[in-house]
């Protein structure tokens, strides 16, 4: 048996990726399960993060998102038989990598999957449903009456919030990063309220929020990155299409969130007296939080069974892309690393 694992032989270097040999697995401990994996989603390993909760390996495995059959279950067990299909996310520090057609998962990371629901589309929405949740049910409560606005609608992760968003009946507002992605946007059912395109940065995003919005603002910001600094510090390709801090700042309503996925967000005084002024909250987008701890284990497993059932009952249409065989998940995997993915890569056993 097969398995992908990633190596990074000095911090800054780009990681690569190699298929390692793996022998027989035992047979599965008390909690866990043994499963056959039938699909594989593919997702940015964060080395820093690996390293700075001290899990960083020789060898990190790739591939955590998986859904698949259980073959054999530990003596107590009691969520799983053998023959169910099940879905779910291995955590941080497994040992197991989701590229592999057998693996041992503890009984707690996963949840059964609705049978109308294939292989490839249950793996591609786990994560990204995940962060969705985290985001807008937990971080901040859209609802009806509430205006959301979601940087990058089009990216696998974006297109879920926007749907999630617009379920729980709240007003959306996105931004297009190209004409592919407004037109796609645009193609949206229930439509969003407005898709602003800023592939040529000649359209101000908070401009058009607070016109959008009747000059109140909008009450829930999902970005995907800011720009921290004057367009001349950074670099010019990707940071062109972030917002920067004090756009998001403006456009945010009274007693509003912004849900940011910048790490190294940098507020300065008059950045904080203005959030200060409007009654705003930030807050910090890390979906790892559930599984580095298990406070919460049960509030978890059913964000991934209610993640499913809206998948099964089409609230959720994920950007998949084409079904990826195993023997180039080399390949996808490096494109996936590189943050050049458009679509949810998904590797089908």
């Amino acid at each position: 048996m097969k398995a992908l694992f990633g190596q990074q032989n000095s911090p800054g270097e780009e990681m690569t990726f190699v298929f390692q040999e793996r022998e027989n697995l035992p047979p599965p401990g008390d909690h866990e399960v043994k499963v056959q994996v039938r699909a594989c989603a593919l997702s940015w390993v964060d080395t820093k993060l690996l390293s700075e909760i001290k899990l960083k390996k020789e060898l990190v495995p790739v591939g955590r998102e998986i859904s698949g059959v259980v073959l054999e279950v530990g003596s107590k067990v009691t969520f799983f038989q053998p023959e169910d299909e099940v879905v779910g996310i291995l955590p941080l520090d497994s040992e197991e990598s989701g590229l592999c057609e057998v693996i041992l998962v503890h009984e707690h990371y996963l949840v059964q999957k609705p049978e109308k629901v294939c292989w490839a589309a249950a793996a591609g929405t786990v994560r990204d449903g995940l962060r969705a949740y985290t985001a807008l049910h937990y971080l901040a409560q859209a609802s009806p009456g509430t205006t959301v606005l979601v940087l990058d609608g089009a990216s696998p992760f974006g297109t879920v919030a926007v749907q999630l968003a617009q379920h729980r009946g709240a007003k959306v507002i996105c931004t297009a990063h190209s004409l592919e992605d407004k037109q796609f946007l645009e193609r949206l059912r229930p439509p969003v309220a407005r898709v602003i395109d800023v592939a040529h940065g000649k359209i101000d995003v908070a401009e058009s929020c607070l016109e959008e919005t009747g000059g109140l603002g909008v009450h829930i910001v999902l970005d995907a990155g800011v720009k921290l600094y004057s367009a001349e510090d950074e670099s010019a390709s990707k940071s062109q299409l972030l917002p920067h801090k004090h756009d998001i700042i403006t456009l945010l309503g009274v007693g509003g969130h912004w849900i940011t996925t910048e790490k190294n967000l940098q507020l300065d005084p008059p950045d904080s007296h203005s959030l200060f002024l409007k009654g705003a909250t930030v807050s910090f987008l890390n979906d790892e939080i559930w599984n580095l701890s298990n406070v919460q284990q049960g509030k978890y497993l059913s964000i991934l069974e209610d993640i499913m059932e809206k998948l099964s009952s089409g609230v959720f249409r994920p950007q998949l892309d084409e079904p990826i065989p195993l023997y180039e998940a080399k390949v996808s995997m490096e494109i996936v690393q590189k943050n050049q993915a458009r679509k949810r890569q998904v590797i089908q056993f």
